[in-house]
């Protein structure tokens, strides 16, 4: 049936849509010249297939797809295999959700990282939730799949670090204090060296990507501290980007767009270029940790969609490629109809990437500590998940919807390996409760509040 719904996909989504990054990384792959704002990693591999004759987006489309219905259908034939018939054909249902199947057709890196790891997750769980050892050749080709997701978005170690130690490592999670510190300093050092593979190994031109992350923060920390907090900008021009609202927690690119407040970034620019704009962000944290704080609660709820109205930018899967003289070209009209539908649903309640994360909350919850094979797969997707949605309180800068596709299917599918243990119904109780509160706090805020569109 996985085989069958993948034909579907490609055919129906032919030839994938191309996005804004999508065009970019591509002018890379003509030019020959890459540089780190966009995965290096993928536009080489996009370079490989293009010297091989296979022109536009297609092979990456058909790549993202493969992986994606692949690695469900491993994941959903372990599980039959193992007794549980409806929870593998559930599994296959959460693969066809307009929200999630809706942005896998997009040729994004969001895309490939969450092909790649449900293969990775797939491939390993074919084993692992019979609690039996991977023959090392499939333990050697889940490391490929997860080293190549790590590098595909700069944040994705919070997702595969767990992953390679329970998948892998065989963890059992039950050394909370010390697994805790070993995940956040492999993810650190993971982090570390992500530069210099992208600069040196995969030889692109640094771009200033890691500059985002400053110059968003100090705009927030000006927002809720006031213009004095960030003096590197004179207060009459932080004042004018308040009042076009330009300090927003929804996403930084207002105070980088010239239709907007352009002016923020070009001043910070001039006035801290190379180490000094690190410096100001993290004396700026150390003097106003309230505001910070406010400023990254903030955006972690942007984010995650708990307290904000049901219109946001960046919620729907794109229905048309980006207009280009590249030959990337868009599907057919037909998808419009299906996109639209995932724009809906990923507006509702249940598209609420919270509510997700309450589920995998949920999961770690009532199968931890993990004691057999298909409760140690359940607790390694519920962290892989938890870890994924909680480092954009730290490290997020915008709040697409595509973000939090991989955060979403670990937790499904977390629920789903969840089946085949015995937690205990008191533990279920709560966790159902827990679940069913945050829902409620969406349902307000969706009926309540108005749309949130910031000035671009």
């Amino acid at each position: 049936m996985a085989a069958l719904l993948a034909g579907i996909t490609l055919a129906f989504f032919w030839p994938g849509v191309a996005s804004y990054d999508s065009v970019v990384q591509y002018q890379q792959v003509l030019s020959g010249q890459y540089d780190d704002w966009h995965p290096p990693a993928m536009a080489r591999l996009w370079a490989v297939f293009h010297d091989l004759g296979w022109r536009g987006q297609i092979p990456m489309f058909v790549l993202q797809i493969l992986l994606y219905w692949g690695g469900l259908a491993l994941f959903a034939g372990a599980l039959a295999r193992n007794g549980r018939a409806l929870a593998a054909l559930v599994v296959l249902l959460l693969g066809t959700w307009p929200p999630l199947l809706g942005w896998q057709i997009a040729v994004l890196k969001d895309a490939q990282m969450t092909g790649a790891l449900l293969a990775a997750v797939g491939l390993a769980s074919w084993w692992r939730l019979d609690d039996r050892r991977l023959p090392i050749w499939a333990a050697a080709l889940v490391l490929l799949l997860l080293g190549y997701a790590t590098l595909v978005r700069f944040n994705a170690a919070f997702a595969t670090v767990p992953l390679a130690l329970g998948l892998l490592g065989g963890v059992r999670w039950d050394r909370p204090l010390f697994q805790a510190v070993l995940v956040v300093a492999a993810a650190a050092a993971v982090l570390g060296v992500l530069t210099p593979i992208n600069q040196r190994l995969l030889d692109a031109k640094p771009s200033g990507v890691e500059r985002s992350l400053p110059l968003f923060d100090l705009a927030g920390i000006a927002h809720h501290a006031g213009p004095q907090a960030v003096p590197l900008v004179p207060a009459r021009l932080w004042r004018r980007a308040e009042t076009r609202g330009c300090l927003t927690p929804i996403l930084w690119d207002p105070i980088g767009d010239e239709k907007a407040c352009g002016y923020i970034v070009d001043t910070l620019q001039r006035a801290a270029p190379g180490n000094r704009l690190r410096n100001a962000w993290l004396h700026a944290i150390a003097t106003h940790p309230l505001a910070y704080a406010a400023h990254r609660i903030g955006h972690w709820n942007s984010e995650m969609r708990l307290w904000m109205p049901a219109t946001m930018p960046g919620t729907g899967p794109l229905a048309r490629s980006e207009p280009n003289k590249l030959g990337l070209a868009s599907p057919d009209k037909r998808i419009a109809g299906f996109q639209k539908t995932g724009y809906v649903l990923a507006s509702s309640v249940a598209g609420a990437p919270i509510l997700w994360f309450a589920i995998a909350l949920g999961v770690l919850f009532c199968t931890w500590p993990a004691r057999n094979g298909m409760g140690s797969v359940a607790v390694t997707l519920a962290l892989s998940a938890i870890l994924t949605e909680l480092a954009f309180g730290l490290v997020g800068v915008a709040s697409d919807y595509r973000y939090h596709c991989w955060g979403m299917l670990a937790a499904g599918l977390a629920l789903l390996a969840a089946t085949g243990t015995r937690p205990l119904p008191q533990r279920v109780l709560v966790a159902v409760l827990g679940v069913a509160a945050v829902a409620g706090v969406v349902i307000v805020a969706r009926w309540t509040l108005p749309p949130a569109l910031p000035p671009l």
